[in-house]
């Protein structure tokens, strides 16, 4: 092995190998454990949430794997409809062109080029992850068979009736022209007004004043609306109001919608354009009030690209203008005639589509649903009664409540880039779903000239992504795959798409399989920074993983942060924070010890605060890790490691480590199992640096010393055997390392294989478990520790040789001394151990514990007591130089209303940890003050 650690000279070549080998394929035999990756967007770059959760998977798949199951990690990716075509039409744009130059069939054909020659940015960064997916059975979401999956589901369902084509508000994206999900909007804050406008009644008897942060949808208003108990208006109902600007009357409704304490409690409706009001207007519309308005009250006042309409009855002087300049007049008029009472300043949330940033518009369009009810009810069954369990447990809430109130899902998009619809109409209005227009033409008897076209459309992204766990594995065709891996094994992924995935794949499952499509859904947390903030561009906080494994200089990292964002007057700030916080850019670390932080932080919490000094401190990890294998080589190579069947003799250390080691055993695989990373990690981590460093490895050197060869041989071997085992017990969440080190050890341990991934996960052996050398090298471990702590508390040079007196004793302490005399004086680097009887005086010593054993070191010559009072003095007059000034800073009112909390809170650990310091600084004085 290499002197140093360095990940880089193993990673990249180590998961060649595995993948050239295939090693990532299941197995024919063994019982199956599948997982389905979330498709990442073939547009995509790996960001922090798909780095923990691949982390997780794949780990969860390396301990299946060596567990002897047959495991399947499905690679794929999504085709990404609105995303791949914005992206391959700026390409266009860039050639001063549009895809309209190009014409649906070309595009089409210049998108699949583009996936060709750039769609595998992501699988190659999850390579280096070491994400272990079976590349060899990768699928794509337009690829010929998934295709086949979406249309036939689409035909069947429309065939029941459950898939059909209606008119109803949407979230409308007027810069994409397109309907897109409530996860691609994102509704934040903003700084806004409320205009308050007088509605006269129409018998000219006063006015109502409606309040409305969007005075251009008044065009589109259908009544006014109070609450039915509201007694400042209820004498009102059934009277009008004379709609401003628009020489049309509107009616005064009651609905239970309407909080009165709220703004007038009176709230215009505008159902064409707003998601309540069209509730609102479903509840009223059989009513004549509403049937007589134009169009049943249902009056859409905008076009695709937001700007206003040409219905006739819109005045003819706002129609054609931008919706936001329509405001602008709008306003503008109703000042002039006298009806604006006020303009008021207003926070609200405005929604905007995540890819275009434009403001998202309700929209009345007609667009293909799936009736969701009849699929929901068996789909909530399955949760219910546990054939799906959620991971944590709590979250099943969150899914019966959406379950419980769904709606129907609108699945057309209007873009090129997807699955296109497959109907097609006549000129008379009639639709027709069929697998092809030569299929439609044979079933209804057309002849060939009588017109048919297809519908522009394309289905929505989550309706194929929602066929993922059984179109990937072959359906609709009965493969040995579906037969082997349908239903998988568990679900990993974030609690924001439980509703737009993880609800939709449990109902088609349930429809087109007859089954659940995965036994357990893991929920894991969102990744945030340090602070626990949200990484997002905007923020200037985001991490790419690469640039943790590969590091990143302070100049890149700076670009990269301040390119390409939606608002750039934020840039200079980004780059400020961005240069503070690394000076130096970022550190390289590797991919162990990143997927060691991820999964360290895989608690059952909401949220996954990353912190990269945590990546650091892995880092160290792995290098202890390396360090330690190194001394156990350089002990064991070319040395009798007790393969040669000569006896080997385990003494009370090697028993011990033994014992400890299977517990640690038991400890992570029941963690993994219960999805507990953070625990097994832990248990890892202890184990490895706590006691196989630190103290095992310093305890072999003095038996390796050892003039007993059958000792000497039981050490080396128990030295080999613990690291190896240690190493398979780790792969699972740090791959590449582990690799490295077992393919050096492994031959020289007797143990034939060529990589670490298809060996043994560890298992408890119980003929090596020894609780009473646990027992005894625990009290070795007390008596060093209480001899160090006397050292650093005295200032005592670590070289010192020291005098040890011990009283009140045990017989078992007694015989704990005797029996580990040389450990004991090794290291704890002491001249002499011996026991004071009852009655021999006591001199003054420093007293440590060890149970109700006292260890004695005798303080005279030991150190210089007037110079080590000097230094005590010194560093206490320090702290109560200190502690003013941060008291000070603490009871300063200006101080603490104006910093960030997480800078008041540093003051105030500092505080603590200073009066802590002093506390046991001069307990230390007096001490020593009595030698």
């Amino acid at each position: 092995m290499e002197k140093t650690y360095a990940p880089h000279a193993i990673e990249q070549r180590w998961y060649q190998n595995w993948e050239e080998n295939g090693y990532f394929a299941a197995k024919p035999e063994g019982e199956s454990y599948c997982i389905m990756i979330p498709p990442p967007n073939v547009t995509g770059s790996l960001h922090m949430g798909h780095a923990f959760q691949d982390t997780i998977m794949d780990a969860l798949i390396r301990y299946h794997r060596m567990k002897g199951f047959s495991t399947h990690w499905q690679a794929g990716t999504d085709h990404a409809g609105i995303a791949t075509q914005m992206v391959v039409e700026r390409l266009c744009n860039a050639e001063g062109k549009t895809r309209h130059d190009y014409g649906r069939e070309k595009f089409i054909e210049k998108v699949w080029h583009w996936k060709e020659e750039s769609g595998g940015t992501i699988t190659r960064q999850l390579r280096r992850m070491g994400s272990s997916l079976d590349w060899s059975k990768e699928r794509f979401t337009m690829d010929d068979g998934m295709s086949d999956a979406v249309q036939e589901v689409f035909i069947r369902l429309h065939e029941e009736g459950l898939i059909y084509r209606g008119k109803r508000l949407v979230n409308w994206d007027p810069v994409l022209h397109t309907a897109v999900s409530d996860l691609e909007v994102l509704s934040e804050e903003e700084n806004g007004f409320m205009w308050h406008i007088r509605y006269p009644l129409s018998n000219g008897q006063g006015h109502l004043i409606v309040a409305t942060t969007r005075p251009e949808t008044l065009l589109g208003d259908a009544a006014v609306a109070i609450h039915p108990d509201d007694d400042r208006y209820k004498h009102l109902l059934g009277e009008f109001v004379e709609l401003p600007l628009t020489g049309r009357r509107i009616p005064i409704i009651a609905d239970d919608y309407v909080d009165p304490e709220f703004g007038t409690g009176c709230v215009k409706i505008t159902p064409a354009h707003d998601f309540n009001d069209y509730e609102v207007w479903t509840r009223h519309r059989h009513t004549s009030a509403i049937l007589d308005l134009p169009h049943g009250g249902l009056i859409n006042i905008l076009t695709v690209d937001a700007s206003i309409g040409t219905d006739d009855l819109i005045p003819a002087h706002y129609q054609g203008l931008d919706r936001f300049d329509a405001r602008k007049k709008i306003v503008a008029d109703l000042e002039a005639q006298g009806l604006l009472e006020k303009i008021a300043d207003h926070k609200l949330m405005v929604p905007r589509g995540d890819r275009t940033n434009s403001v998202i518009e309700p929209l009345l369009t007609d667009q293909w649903y799936v009736k969701v009810a009849p699929l929901a009810e068996p789909a909530i069954a399955a949760v219910e009664n546990g054939d799906i369990k959620f991971v944590p447990d709590n979250w099943k809430n969150t899914y019966f409540d959406w379950m419980r109130n769904i709606q129907d899902w609108c699945i057309s998009r209007q873009i090129w880039w997807g699955h296109r619809i497959p109907a097609w109409y006549d000129d008379k209005g009639n639709i027709y779903v069929g697998r092809s227009e030569q299929a439609i033409r044979e079933q209804h008897g057309f002849a060939p000239d009588y017109l048919l076209k297809q519908d522009e459309d394309v289905l929505d992204t989550w309706f194929s992504s929602a066929l993922w766990p059984f179109s990937t594995l072959g359906w609709p065709e009965n493969t040995e795959e579906l037969a082997k891996h349908y239903p998988t094994s568990v679900l990993v992924t974030g609690f924001d798409i439980i509703f737009f995935w993880v609800a939709r794949m449990i109902m088609m499952g349930l429809k087109f399989k007859g089954t659940v499509p995965f036994k357990e859904v893991y929920i894991h947390g969102l990744v945030r920074d340090a602070e626990g903030q949200k990484m997002s561009k905007s923020k200037g906080n985001v991490l790419d993983p690469i640039d943790i494994i590969d590091g990143i200089d302070l100049e890149a990292l700076v670009a990269k942060r301040v390119s390409g964002m939606m608002q750039p007057h934020l840039a200079k700030k980004i780059e400020q924070a961005t240069r503070k916080q690394f000076p130096d850019g970022i550190a390289s670390f590797g991919t162990d010890a990143l997927r060691f932080t991820f999964a360290s932080l895989a608690s059952n919490g909401r949220d996954i605060r990353f912190d990269l000094a945590r990546t650091e401190g892995y880092r160290n990890f792995c290098n202890k890790l390396w360090n330690a294998a190194r001394f156990v080589l350089m002990n064991t190579e070319d040395q009798d490691n007790g393969l040669s069947g000569d006896i080997c003799q385990y003494n009370q250390v090697d028993r011990w480590i033994n014992t400890r080691l299977n517990q640690v055993i038991a400890e992570t695989s029941k963690a993994i199992d219960n999805y507990r990373f953070d625990l097994a990690s832990q248990a890892i981590y202890d184990f490895t640096w706590n006691e196989f460093c630190d103290w095992y490895l310093e305890l072999t050197k003095i038996s390796l010393q050892s003039e007993n060869s059958a000792e000497q041989r039981g050490t080396r071997k128990t030295l080999l055997n613990v690291l190896e085992t240690l190493l398979r017990l780790a792969h699972p969440i740090m791959p590449f390392i582990t690799e490295e080190i077992w393919q050096t050890v492994a031959p020289i341990a007797g143990i034939q294989g060529d990589t670490i991934m298809l060996q043994a996960y560890p298992s408890v052996d119980e003929t090596k478990n020894d609780l009473g050398a646990v027992a005894e090298i625990n009290w070795i471990m007390q008596f060093i520790l209480g001899v160090r702590r006397i050292r650093g508390e005295m200032n005592i040079a670590p070289g010192k040789p020291l005098t040890v007196l011990l009283k009140n004793g045990s017989a078992t302490d007694q015989h704990s001394v005797s029996n580990n005399q040389t450990y004991l004086q090794k290291l704890g680097r002491l001249e002499t151990i011996s026991w004071l009887n009852e009655n021999d005086d006591v001199p003054e010593s420093a007293i440590a514990l060890v149970g109700d054993m006292q260890l004695l070191i005798p303080m005279a010559g030991l150190i210089d007591k007037q110079a080590e009072l000097n230094r005590l003095d010194k560093e206490i007059q320090r702290i109560k130089n200190d502690l003013p000034r941060i008291e000070g800073k603490l009871n300063n009112p200006t101080f603490v209303d104006k910093a960030p909390q997480d800078v008041i809170d540093k003051e105030k650990t500092k505080l603590v940890e200073l009066h802590s310091l002093l506390h046991n600084l001069e307990e230390q004085h007096r001490k020593i003050q009595t030698l």
